[in-house]
């Protein structure tokens, strides 16, 4: 008997029920967010397990993590259950709704969300596998953290922006200038020389905020190319697909092994068609669910190769468009045929597993 334990995770504590194969409620465990909560869990599985199944202690080949998923307070719970051998799955919250409107059970707690985790991962048995690769693990948090620092700086620029209309209306910068450090520079220089005053103090001192922010970011911009040639060259040679579009895939990715096959992938990612049919009209529309990361990646790409007429995406997109589709549908078909290009290219090939053993 295969058991399977949904969790409901939160900052400070998780939540965990266990149910049978047919979704029946078995036992349920509360632990703190913590490396010892962690612990205890697998340890209290364990012996449920052991209870129910007479299985010998220790043994985990019978249980199924079902997280929900929620990747900032649900990573590291992740990574203590994979490190004890046990199979994880990951649950997306809307999933949860419906199982949780149809249990007889009424009202909302963290056991009622745990037994919808459990119950969601039974009714949809090709969930994605939780996998920490470290290597994309790794880049995924240098590419968010690249973007916290986008959005700093954005902030920043803004209110920089304030204050030199307050100083000199006149003064007119480029929509994007703020982000070039020779106009930087510049900026400081002349505002040293032709205002005074604490508004021109407080410019001054976004302006070397913004200097050190955009100092820091083309670092990680750098570092993230080179750790992306070097882990999928092959994405690269991808028309539309630049480095840090690449880099945006492989992190939320994660291990393109833990997908079935490109389908699942392409589900995962959110681009997978919709049915939309009604009577003698028979159509698809957009996906709102999946990845929205790794979709809004897809669809640079696919705005890209729509652009350019020497990509075979442009052909694709050119046809669909002399058809019936409009513009948003064929970017939504070149979308689809996008998963399966990069799902294939991202597959293990006999240079990666050299590398590996070496």
């Amino acid at each position: 008997m295969v058991l399977t334990v949904g969790v409901d995770v939160h900052k400070g504590s998780h939540t965990a029920v266990m149910v049978d194969q047919v979704g029946a409620r078995q036992a349920s465990k509360t632990v703190k967010a913590t490396d010892a909560g962690h612990l205890e869990l697998t340890v209290w599985a364990r012996a449920q397990a052991t209870q129910l199944t007479g299985s010998k202690p220790g043994e985990t080949g019978g249980v199924c993590w079902a997280v929900e998923d929620c990747r900032h307070v649900s990573t590291r719970l992740e990574r203590a259950l994979l490190a004890t051998g046990a199979r994880v799955v990951r649950v997306p919250p809307k999933l949860m709704a419906g199982t949780r409107a149809s249990a007889r059970t009424r009202g909302k707690s963290d056991p009622i969300d745990a037994l919808a985790v459990a119950r969601a991962a039974l009714r949809e048995p090709d969930l994605p596998v939780a996998e920490h690769d470290p290597e994309s693990r790794e880049l995924k948090l240098l590419v968010d953290h690249r973007e916290s620092l986008l959005g700093e700086r954005t902030a920043k620029v803004n209110r920089l922006r304030w204050h030199l209309h307050g100083l000199d209306p006149e003064l007119h910068l480029p929509a994007r200038g703020l982000g070039s450090l020779r106009r930087l520079d510049w900026l400081t220089a002349h505002l040293a020389e032709a205002h005074t005053g604490l508004a021109a103090e407080l410019a001054a001192e976004l302006i070397g905020d913004i200097r050190r922010v955009t100092v820091r970011i083309r670092a990680l911009e750098r570092e993230i190319t080179a750790r992306t040639q070097a882990l999928a060259p092959q994405l690269l040679d991808l028309d539309g697909c630049a480095a840090l579009t690449a880099a945006k895939i492989l992190g939320e990715t994660a291990n393109i092994t833990r997908f079935r096959s490109e389908a699942c992938y392409a589900m995962h990612a959110g681009v997978a068609p919709v049915p939309a049919s009604s009577g003698r009209s028979d159509r698809h529309r957009l996906a709102r669910g999946g990845n929205r990361q790794l979709n809004a990646a897809l669809h640079r790409i696919a705005r890209t190769q729509a652009r350019m007429p020497d990509s075979l995406g442009h052909a694709y997109y050119q046809r669909r468009i002399a058809g019936s589709d409009q513009d948003k549908d064929a970017i939504r078909a070149l979308k689809r045929r996008l998963a399966r290009v990069v799902y294939n290219l991202l597959q293990p090939t006999v240079h990666d597993h050299e590398r590996a053993a070496a």
